[in-house]
């Protein structure tokens, strides 16, 4: 466990959520799992939430980030296939303190797959990612799971193709199939939430997460390194931006990233190197 490997494990509070299984099939990797969880030692306490049925990711994430918001008044999120920095713990600890009373700021990702290394060391951005996570409970309030509602509102304002950084990444598809039930997706909702609400996130310039869930064994992600990252190794300072505004030169990076990755030619592309490779998914 990466997280270990962080000076701060010692003196945080871990709690672990493990869902139960979906299928029969699924009990012996749960059960696996939960073997492995149990002999975790290394931090301050340790509280392990078994479910005996499943929930599935956002109700869990949904249940668990507000049980622990209403306790501590902030939280640290980190899933199961994220890998993460010495640093990561610090960095998140340092952006939770910094910012700890600054309403426009609701959201820190630690982050950042863009890979672009002219961007600073933190900005703030309009967007919110679900690798490697913190927030506290005066933002959390502002979460709305009623993705109907946000999307009527993001329509109602014409904010669909700022959203969808200037229309080259689909978020509002996204909450449209959430709606639909295609997805389960409980971060596209606290995305538009905060969108909708006017709060910027605390972005690292420099990756302290890696995402391993895209071999193909997670359930949310499927094959590819769309997403790879060079994880940064050193310590990354948080210092109070001022004023508290987007970054419009940072948002041009997402929007350029997403308009290269995500183009026609560049999925179809994935698509034929996966299918070389025998993996089918979608």
């Amino acid at each position: 466990m990466s997280l270990l490997s962080n000076r701060l494990a010692a003196e945080s509070d871990l709690f672990i959520y493990s869902d139960a299984p979906h299928t029969d099939a699924d009990t012996p990797l749960v059960d696996e799992t939960r073997r492995l969880i149990r002999n975790i030692k290394g931090f301050n306490s340790i509280t392990i939430v078994e479910r005996d049925k499943n929930w599935g990711l956002a109700r869990n994430v949904i249940d668990g980030v507000t049980t622990l918001l209403d306790r501590y008044g902030e939280i640290i999120v980190v899933e199961d296939d994220l890998v993460v920095s010495p640093h990561f713990l610090q960095f998140m600890n340092d952006a939770l303190e910094v910012y700890r009373n600054e309403p426009k700021v609701g959201h820190i990702q630690a982050h950042n797959f863009t890979n672009d290394n002219t961007l600073p060391d933190t900005f703030l951005i309009k967007w919110t990612g679900s690798w490697g996570w913190a927030t506290w409970k005066r933002a959390w309030k502002h979460f709305n799971p009623d993705g109907t509602a946000l999307l009527e509102e993001l329509e109602k304002r014409r904010l669909t193709y700022r959203f969808d950084f200037n229309g080259k990444y689909g978020f509002t598809r996204m909450l449209r199939r959430q709606i639909e039930g295609k997805n389960n997706s409980w971060a596209i909702r606290w995305n538009a939430s905060l969108f909708i609400n006017d709060i910027l996130s605390v972005n690292a310039g420099k990756s302290l997460v890696q995402n391993n869930g895209f071999d193909g064994s997670g359930t949310n992600c499927g094959g590819g390194n769309l997403y790879n990252t060079d994880m940064y190794q050193q310590p990354l300072a948080v210092e109070k931006i001022t004023p508290i505004e987007e970054n419009e030169t940072a948002r041009m990076a997402f929007v350029k990233y997403y308009g290269r990755t995500n183009s026609f030619w560049a999925k179809a592309l994935r698509r034929i190197k996966r299918t070389l490779k025998g993996d089918f998914g979608a």
